[in-house]
């Protein structure tokens, strides 16, 4: 179970899957998701909900020259594998 954390805070999320990327601060409740090749491959963001923090999961596509909402999810660690899985 990924940590859960304040909505506004800066404290990065700790991941708990075996998945092999790092999560590099980008602003303030924004991350950007790392492969394990140095690849940014999408951007996690804390979301404020009436039932907690949510994580959305953000892609960009580039010939648009903006980012794709994949969703959002309870957990970390459920965004950052919909970011792997999404190509």
């Amino acid at each position: 179970m990924s940590m859960l954390i304040e909505a506004g805070s800066s404290r990065e999320p700790r991941l708990t899957t075996g998945a092999r990327v790092r999560l590099v601060p980008a602003a303030p409740s924004l991350w950007r998701v790392v492969d394990s090749r140095g690849i940014v491959i999408g951007h996690l963001q804390e979301a404020a909900h009436p039932a907690g923090v949510r994580f959305r999961a953000r892609r960009l596509h580039a010939t648009a020259h903006t980012f794709r909402e994949l969703g959002e999810f309870w957990t970390a660690d459920e965004a950052v594998e919909c970011l792997r899985f999404a190509r």
